[in-house]
C-alpha cells in the first residue's frame, strides 16, 4: 500500500546546503520510497540553545513503508549524516534533523512515534515550506488547512525564504 508522507528537514551546522542535498539524496534512496516533491529551502533563525540560522525545507515523498518502518531509515540517516543521539528538542543545533510531520491523514501516538508532528501547529520553519506543497491539507487533528495553521502559529520566530 502507497503513502504519502511530509517530512521536514533541517541543518545548522556546517555547510547547510550540502547537508540538506545530501539528506534530500538520502531519504530518496530508501527502498519503496520516492521523494515527489521539496519545498524551497528558508532559513530560520535560531531558538533556545542553538546559535546558528537552520536551514529548513519539507519534502513530500510516497513509500510502501509503514510510519514507523520510516521513522527508522530516518534514523539511519541521521546517524549516517553524524547527528549525535539526543533527546534535546528543536532548541539545539544539529548537522540534520529529519521528522515525520505528517503521514497520510494518519495519527499515531506510540512512546517512539507521534504523527502528525506534535510541534507542527507552533513551528513556522515547518508550516512555511509545508504550506507551500499542500496548502489546502488538513491537519488530522485540528481539521485546520497547512494555510490556515501556517498564518495562525503562534510563533513569531523569523522565517525566510533562503535565496541560494
Amino acid at each position: 500500500m502507497s503513502h504519502t508522507a511530509y517530512i521536514g528537514v533541517g541543518t545548522n551546522l556546517g555547510d547547510r546546503i550540502a547537508n540538506f542535498r545530501t539528506a534530500v539524496e538520502r531519504v530518496g534512496e530508501i527502498e519503496d520510497t520516492r521523494v515527489t516533491r521539496q519545498s524551497s529551502l528558508y532559513e530560520s533563525e535560531p531558538i533556545g540553545k542553538a546559535r546558528n540560522w537552520f536551514l529548513n525545507g519539507v519534502l513530500e515523498i510516497t513509500t510502501e513503508l509503514d510510519a514507523k518502518a520510516m521513522l527508522k531509515q530516518l534514523q539511519k540517516i541521521e546517524a549516517g549524516m553524524g547527528r549525535k543521539k539526543s533527546k534535546a528538542k528543536a532548541s539545539v543545533s544539529r548537522i540534520i534533523d529529519l521528522d515525520i510531520l505528517l503521514f497520510d491523514g494518519q495519527v499515531i501516538a506510540s512512546r517512539t512515534l507521534k504523527v502528525p508532528h506534535p510541534e507542527l501547529p507552533n513551528r513556522r520553519f515547518v508550516l512555511l515550506p509545508l504550506s507551500e506543497l499542500a496548502p489546502a491539507l488538513k491537519h488530522p487533528v485540528s481539521a485546520e488547512t497547512i494555510s490556515t495553521l501556517s498564518v495562525t502559529t503562534p510563533d513569531k520566530t523569523r522565517v525566510m525564504l533562503f535565496k541560494t
